[in-house]
Order: structure tokens, then sequence, then C-alpha cells
């Protein structure tokens, strides 16, 4: 008998069964054995070094940015600062991307900005449940000091609110939108999946944001598969981008990543079919989660920028503590 969904319960739409979440079209997901297959089929896993120093390490933020700065913390955490606003993404500060912190993938790289160095969080943007980016010890600390408002997609909530006591959050579906003070969040489809166990796959929805405020449109997808483009021609209903901070890394093997997380290739294709200004990649250089070496991410978007005649300044893929500034706007 198939389990009862434990997160959400809502009406039947292109995207949700009334039990499972899937995506709508495109390239099917790969299952168990697919997975065992990759784990277990004797497939190439480069070594990555056990500890990496980021030159940026430590970087100390602004409390205040009228216009738009961000900074890499690490993995899918970013610090957005616009409109007198600090917004996290996938905020994570732990030292494993695990369900538990004696196993699973350690970090490399320490996190960007020391914890008790952040500004004062006023929103942060979860885009899905998987362990590297929904980290309920992050997120029960963040509630501790800072209180944010967490917006994220439907069933993520019930998570928090069971998790992270007196979280304030709301959840929204593909189409919908929060408004934040000054921001519009947008979240829209993104080709991607959820677990958090072996028995609740795709029972919480994923999702990629488009905020929209006085500094212009800043696209965040967490994670996504490249799906033909389509998570990039969704984006661009809401009006030009001025950034989009896409995910470049944990892409090999193709055969088994494809389907839910693109390869820097296709985040370059993805970025100029949405029409962003400029470009941050991240999802690199954290944790290893699949086989690619940690800095292949950075080299095959160098070679990609260039075969598609896109200057190297326009799609920077980010270390850890190192800051992007937009461009001043006349």
């Amino acid at each position: 008998m198939a389990r009862e969904n434990p997160y959400y319960s809502g009406p039947v739409s292109d995207h949700f069964d009334g039990r499972v979440f899937h995506n709508p079209g495109g390239h099917r997901l790969n299952g168990f054995k697919a997975l065992l297959r990759w784990q277990f089929g004797g497939e190439t896993r480069a070594r990555w070094p056990r500890r990496v120093t980021s030159p940026h390490h430590g970087t100390r933020p602004e409390r205040r940015v009228d216009d738009l700065r961000v900074i890499m913390v690490g993995h899918a955490t970013m610090l957005i600062q616009t409109a007198g606003l600090n917004i996290l993404t996938d905020p994570h500060w732990s030292d494993r991307a695990s369900p538990v912190q004696f196993a699973g993938p350690r970090r490399v790289t320490a996190p960007g900005i020391d914890f008790a160095d952040l500004p004062p969080i006023d929103l942060v943007l979860l885009s899905h449940n998987h362990y590297d980016h929904l980290d309920i010890a992050t997120l029960r600390r963040l509630q501790q000091a800072h209180a944010p408002r967490v917006i994220t997609p439907l069933g993520n909530d019930t998570l928090l609110r069971q998790t992270v006591p007196g979280i304030g959050v709301t959840a929204r579906d593909w189409g919908e939108a929060v408004q934040a003070g000054p921001l519009t969040v947008h979240l829209d489809p993104c080709h991607h999946w959820s677990a958090r166990g072996t028995r609740d796959r795709a029972m919480a929805l994923w999702a990629s944001f488009t905020v929209e405020g006085p500094a212009g449109r800043v696209l965040f997808i967490g994670d996504t598969g490249f799906d033909q483009g389509r998570p990039y021609e969704v984006v661009r209903r809401h009006g030009p981008l001025r950034l989009a901070i896409l995910p470049v890394g944990a892409y090999e093997p193709r055969w088994f990543m494809s389907p839910q997380h693109q390869n820097p290739e296709e985040a370059v294709e993805g970025f100029l079919r949405c029409g962003a200004e400029a470009a941050i990649g991240h999802h690199w250089g954290t944790f290893q989660l699949t086989n690619e070496a940690r800095e292949a991410p950075v080299e095959a978007l160098a070679v990609a920028l260039r075969r598609k005649g896109v200057a190297a300044e326009r799609f920077r893929a980010l270390q850890a503590g190192e800051v992007w500034e937009a461009e001043k706007t006349s």
C-alpha cells in the first residue's frame, strides 16, 4: 500500500498527483537501481583534497546594502543583500551534508562568512529538502539568532515546523509569489526532486526563485537538470534579470546526473536563455557529492564561456567568501 504524503495534502495539478510531485515532461529521474549501478558499478571518482582554505574566507558583510551585493558562503548558500534586506539561500553551516554528523559528505571548505559575522537575516529562500540544501541544525541556529522569514515550496513548511520550533515559514506552489517588504519572490519550476529518507521521495516540492525589487530581478536556482532549457524560459515572464545565481557542480556521471543536475555548459546555455546581465556559479567545491574533481566545474565553465563568446567576468564561479558587486546603474 502506498504511503500517504506526510508533508502536503492538496489538489491534483499538472505536477502533483494527489500524493507525490513530479516534473511535467522532460527526462525521467533515475531510480534506486540506477543509483546502485553508479555507486557500485566501477565508475571513476576523483579524489578531492581533505581541506581547502579559500583566500576570501572570513568576509565580514555590511549590515545594509541598498543596491545589490552577493557573497558566496559555500555550496548553495549565498548572502544576497538588496533593498536594505539580507537574504540567505539554502543556508548550510554544518560540517556534513547528511542526516547524521558522523557520516556522509563532509565540508571541504569552511563557510566563507563565519556564522557570528552574519548581518541581521531577514529572509531565507529554501529551494528543496535534500540534506545539502535544507540543514535543520543551521535553520535552528538562524531561528535562535535572527528569526528570519522562510519562503519555500509546498510541503517543506511541514518539515520545518516539526523540527525548528517557532520558525516563520511561508510555502507556495509553482507560479505563485510572496511579498516580503519591498521584494516580490516568485516561485517557478525547476527539474529536480526531493527526499529526506527512503520513503518520502518527491513528497515535498522543489522550485527556483526570482526575487524582484528596486535593484532589479535576481534568479536563484538551487538544483536543476537543464530539461531542454525550460527552467530558464519560464522565468523570462518576470522581465529582465540583473543576475542569475546558477548551479554548476555535482554533474558526473552524466548518464545518471543529467536529469537532476546541469553541467557548466548547460548552465551557460541557461544563462543566455534567461537573458540575465550577469551570473554567479555555485554548488561546487564544498561537498563532494558526485564523481568530478573539485576544480572541474570552474575549468569547464571557463571552456563553455569561451565557446559561447561570453566574457568571463559575466559568469563567475565564486569561492567561499568571495563578493560579487552589481555594476552601478545610471
